[in-house]
């Protein structure tokens, strides 16, 4: 048997080594870097779908409720409340979808007793709902609390809560929804778009909205901030904007914004 040494076999040398890690490092460290980059990328996208969502539902809310001020509602009560706050506030009031009314057919005899509504179906009412209470005579109503409803005698209580006053013969029970709108900056790293109704506690709409601007355009075609009376109203501009949940170190370390706007034509007031 023959033993084949050659002489020039040799491992790595040190050096060579050294270089071999330095080279993969290198390689290893740009390949993270694109990951990073485009992880990177990937959030920042994924933020500015967020914010875009956030403008657009945003907006379709505050058009649908706007679009319905004043529809069916009695009088003393103003179908729009607006305030000048930068970012602004807008209460919206309209009588609800729901066709539920009720005659009152017997006096109060004080303002904790029972609304006796005989004759008339009370079943659209539920317990533990608001509704508005109206006296067509003296053109004034007020939100209430019903606690029980008694279908087959057709009487509304609510115990929780007495009424302003005593409601006579003829005043009309109603559903009628109230939304408040207006931007809560407590968390000044999260601006949003707050949802009041009636009896309800404040619900966070949408997230990272940060303005809320709102122009009345008047019957005479003049636009004011704040309106003289809601019955002059015909149409609102809204300008909304929502901006992304950090801020975006690519674009120069500040957030990314979105505004949106529109005009809503208010058909039920002033006709």
């Amino acid at each position: 048997m023959k033993n084949f040494c050659h002489k020039n076999q040799r491992g790595m040398t040190l050096v060579e080594l050294l270089v071999a890690l330095v080279i993969s490092g290198v390689i290893v460290s740009a390949g993270y870097g694109i990951y990073l980059a485009q992880h990177e990328g990937w959030i920042i996208q994924e933020q500015v779908t967020n914010m875009q969502q956030n403008a657009r539902v945003s907006m379709q809310e505050l058009e649908s409720k706007i679009r319905m001020a004043g529809y069916g509602l009695p009088g003393g009560i103003d179908p729009i409340y607006a305030k000048n706050t930068n970012p602004d506030t807008i209460t919206v009031v309209f009588q609800n979808e729901i066709n539920c009314e009720a005659t009152i057919e017997q006096a109060m005899p004080q303002p904790s007793a029972e609304l006796s509504c005989d004759g008339h179906d009370v079943s659209c009412f539920k317990d533990n709902t608001w509704a508005y209470i109206y006296d067509p005579s003296a053109d004034t109503g007020e939100f209430f609390y019903i606690t029980q409803v008694q279908t087959s005698s057709s009487h509304i209580q609510h115990t929780t809560m007495d009424l302003s006053r005593c409601y006579p013969v003829g005043s009309i029970v109603m559903f009628v929804d109230r939304y408040k709108f207006y931007i809560d900056r407590t968390d000044t790293n999260h601006p949003n778009l707050v949802r009041l109704g009636v009896g309800e506690t404040p619900q966070v709409y949408a997230e990272d909205v940060e303005d809320l601007q709102f122009r009345y355009g008047l019957a005479n075609g003049v636009f004011l901030d704040v309106p003289p009376a809601a019955s002059v109203i015909r149409e609102v501009l809204i300008s909304l904007t929502a901006r992304t949940e950090r801020k975006d170190l690519q674009f120069s370390g500040k957030y990314r914004r979105r505004t949106l706007a529109s005009d809503v034509k208010v058909r039920n007031l002033g006709l």
